[in-house]
């Protein structure tokens, strides 16, 4: 989207046609995710409509089945049918961000959830009501461990920040649940290094490790899931975890529609060059979490969004220039922080070099991505959301039912769940 509003100032009508094809017809602000899943936030207030975003952009809210490099294609599915266009293109642009990857674990796909999207934190949202409206009754004492057990797994900034949200929520909501109490609770993240956040090092990587135990997270790293199933994970170490609740954060990989260019690194993202131009073929470009777009050091830049901001603004740019015969310039930018937090006013952030832990951190994590929030609207909304969290307890309405009369909770994916019955409509799924 960022491409598309840059190129907008930079050619005049009569001098291209823009495109822009998305599966959403919003801009999600992935950062605070997390948030919308720990009802810290209300769904609406992390998406801005695109198109209130771009003037003259022609947007087509399709999924992408295919793109043909040679006769300069790509062919999308759309509407409630799923009917197939093919659109024709003198330059594309790739920007078809990642998906998960599960590493070939034993059952991980069909019985995990994943974070990444707005479906998935409203379905992670409601699976924890769900599994607090289940272990309530009575009848549930023999399998109430399983079900009050939540497993994440993936030590980077997306699994911190969601265990966090899932320790807040359910330690918040249990309290309404007159036969559960906190003490019940049991919620784990599992990580394959020696200290989480590897992007921050070791010092604040330790920090989050020890506030999380001591909140009572149990923090399990050198481990590995090697097997998931609906009722347990196993660990390398032969260890067997009884739940009924997986979070994977633990690698993404490039979309399944980018298989005639994705490397054979073990990301498979579209290698450039750093005017950010796929090798070998001089109109078609891409950026963000699908590209390895290497820095004058001779490294890739990270996946997050303040690279990718800037890699957009560059791209466009040399997209105008080629158009119009100038010479296009490398991307050159150096990564000015990472933040993370991590539940109850704390949080971790590394700044210019400078390191800050505790609530300083969370205080900044807020304060940066409120910020940064596209339009003002939006960010009065979530200002307002989280001034009246100090205040009052945390919304615990299921806006999805997981249960079909006289079942329990499905499996991910089971034909009974409302969120399977929306996706039917969808041929990627949602």
């Amino acid at each position: 989207m960022e491409v598309a509003r840059v190129l907008e100032r930079l050619l005049e009508t009569r001098e291209a046609e823009i495109r822009l094809v998305s599966r959403d017809n919003f801009l999600l602000f992935t950062p605070l995710l997390h948030e919308v899943a720990a009802s810290d936030l209300d769904i609406t207030t992390i998406v801005n409509p695109i198109r209130k975003m771009v003037r003259r952009t022609e947007f087509i809210a399709a999924d992408v089945n295919s793109i043909n490099l040679i006769e300069q294609t790509v062919t999308i599915a759309h509407g409630v049918d799923r009917h197939i266009h093919i659109l024709g293109y003198d330059h594309v642009v790739l920007a078809l961000g990642s998906v998960s990857h599960f590493r070939g674990i034993t059952g991980l796909e069909q019985n995990a959830m994943t974070m990444k999207t707005l479906e998935d934190a409203i379905t992670l949202r409601n699976r924890m009501i769900a599994h607090l409206e289940e272990a309530d009754p009575d009848c549930s004492e023999i399998t109430r461990d399983a079900t009050l057990t939540m497993v994440v797994a993936g030590g980077g900034f997306a699994g911190v920040e969601t265990v966090s949200g899932i320790y807040d929520f359910m330690e918040s909501a249990v309290q309404t649940y007159p036969n559960l109490s906190p003490s019940m609770l049991r919620v784990m993240l599992i990580h394959g290094g020696s200290h989480l956040l590897p992007e921050l090092g070791p010092e604040l990587g330790n920090f989050t490790g020890d506030k999380l135990v001591a909140r009572g997270i149990e923090v399990l790293l050198n481990r590995k899931l090697i097997a998931s199933t609906p009722n347990d994970v196993t660990l390398d170490d032969g260890r067997v975890i009884a739940t009924k609740f997986v979070v994977w954060t633990g690698g993404n990989t490039a979309p399944a529609q980018l298989a005639q260019l994705r490397t054979e690194s073990e990301d498979a993202r579209v290698l450039t060059t750093r005017t950010m131009l796929v090798e070998g073929h001089p109109n078609v470009w891409a950026l963000g979490d699908c590209a390895r777009i290497p820095d004058s050091n001779g490294r890739y830049y990270p996946p997050t969004a303040q690279h990718a901001l800037r890699q957009a603004r560059v791209l466009a740019e040399n997209l105008a220039a080629s158009l119009h015969g100038q010479t296009t310039r490398e991307l050159s930018f150096n990564t000015i922080g990472q933040m993370a937090s991590i539940g109850r006013r704390s949080g971790v952030a590394q700044i210019l070099g400078y390191r800050f832990s505790g609530f300083t951190a969370w205080f900044l994590w807020r304060t940066v991505y409120l910020t940064k929030l596209p339009r003002w609207g939006k960010r009065i909304h979530v200002a307002l959301n989280w001034f009246l969290d100090l205040f009052f307890s945390k919304d615990s309405v299921q806006f999805m039912s997981f249960r079909a009369p006289g079942q329990g909770i499905p499996e991910k994916g089971s034909s009974d769940t409302l969120e399977s019955r929306a996706s039917a409509s969808n041929s990627q799924g949602v």
